[in-house]
């Protein structure tokens, strides 16, 4: 089990405090931060995020009725949901759970309510995929409570169903993966087709720091939905099920044949894909300079021909990069707005993190916020003593 960091605690006493009597169980279920590979997940490639040390959290225990209710402590407030009439509220942090009961239900599965406590600490719209936390740590309190066998691949197409098809939000595999099958001391190469997984150890002696710019952006009403129908295009243009499937060399030789704005989108993923595979095998020999070298490169690809980014992000990405202590930097997660990733030297790490805030504050008037982060497993559950 992760560390308690304080929530455990938290939902824990304030579950008793509110209905009287311990939880049954408590589910965690982590955030995660993108190493390299970056809108590469639903072009059917390959992703390589690590499962962060900040997660949600929900103590909770059943009831004999189809109810759910939770008590959000992040917002000070309580909701509930019938399963036998589920309704989209339209965007509130229930509907996460709403979703997650509403594909377990499509498999047939015969899910009982529940009471339940939730808080956490990933923060929300960083890129730092607070959503698929909520939904692993979701499907963890209803496999749990409803006998169901916990297998992390099924369980995160499931949560990856939940935000398609209830929520809107058309992502791939990769949140809601690295949430549910993550490793500790690990970062995981994902083969976004074949679902197959890879562990590759984080370099010793390195730090990975998340570099929050305090911008946020709103995943539904952006640009994200418009640059996969431009991935389509450009996969059907070139006579492919996915742009997985397109050569560095193939892109080359048909690339005039692209509508400008098609050609610079597949440019990108064709050019991630290859150097997310690199930069695994990188880890995997302790190379950290050339992952560094790698994750500059992603930035620039991001920033110029998927252009995802946004002037925070180039800031803070430039500031990061300039450090002795960092091997490389770029942004992180869907983009406009949120954070950024670095590896850096451990011994340099909290210098670095003091030193990029302190820079960007005066670059931007804006407040970072910056952790310093370890790769943590992925959802996990804790049965409790409890008294039916």
């Amino acid at each position: 089990m992760t560390s308690d960091n304080g929530l455990r605690s938290a939902v824990v006493r304030a579950f008793e405090e509110r209905y009287g009597g311990a939880p049954a169980f408590v589910a965690r279920a982590p955030g995660r931060v993108n190493l390299i590979g970056e809108h590469t997940d639903y072009n059917d490639g390959f992703v390589l995020p690590m499962a962060i040390d900040r997660a949600v959290w929900i103590a909770l225990r059943p009831r004999e009725d189809y109810k759910v209710r939770i008590h959000s402590l992040d917002f000070d407030e309580e909701r509930e949901f019938d399963l036998m009439h589920l309704a989209s509220s339209g965007m509130e942090w229930m509907d996460y759970v709403q979703a997650v009961a509403w594909a377990l239900q499509k498999r047939d599965r015969n899910l009982k309510g529940w009471d339940g406590v939730t808080a956490g600490d990933v923060p929300i719209g960083a890129g730092l995929s607070s959503s698929a936390a909520f939904e692993l740590a979701s499907a963890r309190a209803f496999a749990a409570l409803s006998g169901l066998h916990w297998e992390p691949r099924e369980m995160a197409l499931m949560a990856q169903r939940a935000e398609n098809e209830w929520i809107g939000v058309y992502c791939g595999i990769m949140d809601q993966m690295i949430s549910a099958a993550g490793e500790a001391g690990h970062a995981l190469l994902i083969d976004c087709r074949s679902l197959e997984t890879r562990s590759v150890p984080v370099p010793a002696g390195t730090s990975v720091v998340i570099l929050d710019t305090a911008t946020r952006r709103g995943l539904v009403d952006s640009a994200y939905n418009d640059r996969r129908r431009h991935c389509e295009e450009a996969a059907a243009a070139l006579g492919v099920p996915a742009l997985r499937d397109v050569t560095r060399a193939k892109f080359e030789a048909r690339a005039e044949s692209l509508p400008p704005l098609i050609r610079k989108r597949a440019r990108h993923v064709v050019t991630e894909i290859e150097r997310t595979l690199e930069a695994a095998e990188a880890l995997e020999r302790n190379d950290a300079a050339r992952v560094g070298d790698l994750m500059n490169a992603s930035h620039a690809s991001l920033r110029d021909d998927f252009e995802v980014s946004r002037r925070e992000l180039d800031v803070i990405v430039e500031l990061a990069q300039a450090q002795g202590a960092c091997y490389g930097a770029r942004m992180t997660g869907a983009g406009f707005g949120g954070c950024a990733v670095a590896l850096v030297q451990t011994e340099g790490a909290e210098a670095f993190a003091a030193s990029v805030a302190a820079d960007y504050q005066r670059a931007t008037d804006l407040e970072a916020r910056v952790y310093v982060c370890s790769a943590s497993e992925g959802a996990s559950l804790e049965q409790m003593e409890y008294a039916a």
